[in-house]
């Protein structure tokens, strides 16, 4: 079992690669964690998602573009590939279900694929629609599968605006349903403004809010059942 001292130096390892989009070292810092007792889980959201996170943010001061981007999505997949047989789920008190999916237009999934994993481990049931998805495609499949949650994904503000259609849609059919953006240009006044449920700037927000947001419909559903 690694040293505390050993398991940083393991994190930090998987988060430079991801920054320095180095895809053979993330398998191999991938491999040792494994080798070296960390779980899988811990080598996940410690090192290669704090790796994305803090590309996201060269990416929004334009150090980073999208070439960048993308190849630091590739070393953060090569390492996934490694850990991902090998990851716990999480008893967090809530099962929820959720459809999750990039807008139509949009073809960056790195974030959306992040939270979509932090959903899984947290025992969620995922129906993920993908990228660049046709904005009645999340109305259908919410309406499909009752799913407690959907969480909609845009990189770009030119694909931005087709939430705002998604969401009046979805509250039309089901005013129940709980709605969640994020994704570069997504913020809090624009959630307000479109009628959303909630922002989420990042993975672990969007789990944390969504676990709390599920928690919220099921009390207030099994009070109205109890009246």
């Amino acid at each position: 079992m690694a040293t505390e001292e050993r398991k940083q130096e393991i994190l930090e390892n998987l988060k430079n690669a991801v920054i320095e989009y180095d895809e053979d070292t993330a398998r191999e810092w991938a491999q040792i964690a494994l080798d070296e007792g960390l779980k899988a889980n811990d080598a996940i959201f410690d090192g290669l998602v704090t790796g994305m996170e803090e590309v996201g943010r060269l990416f929004e001061e334009e150090e980073y573009f999208v070439p960048e981007l993308l190849m630091c999505a590739d070393a953060l997949y090569a390492g996934l590939d490694i850990l991902r047989p090998h990851v716990e789920q999480l008893d967090l008190g809530v099962r929820g279900s959720v459809v999750i999916g990039t807008v139509e237009g949009d073809v960056h999934d790195i974030g959306k694929n992040i939270v979509k994993m932090m959903f899984d481990v947290a025992g969620f049931t995922v129906y993920d629609l993908g990228r660049d998805v046709p904005l009645d495609k999340f109305v259908e499949e919410q309406l499909r599968t009752d799913s407690d949650l959907v969480c909609l994904s845009a990189m770009m503000t030119t694909t931005m605006s087709g939430m705002e259609k998604v969401i009046h849609d979805l509250k039309e059919k089901n005013p129940d349903c709980i709605i969640m953006i994020g994704g570069a240009p997504a913020s809090q006044d624009i959630a307000d403004k479109w009628g959303a449920d909630g922002y989420a700037a990042d993975a672990s927000n969007a789990l944390k809010d969504a676990i709390d947001m599920v928690s919220s419909l099921k009390r207030l559903k099994q009070e109205a059942e109890a009246e």
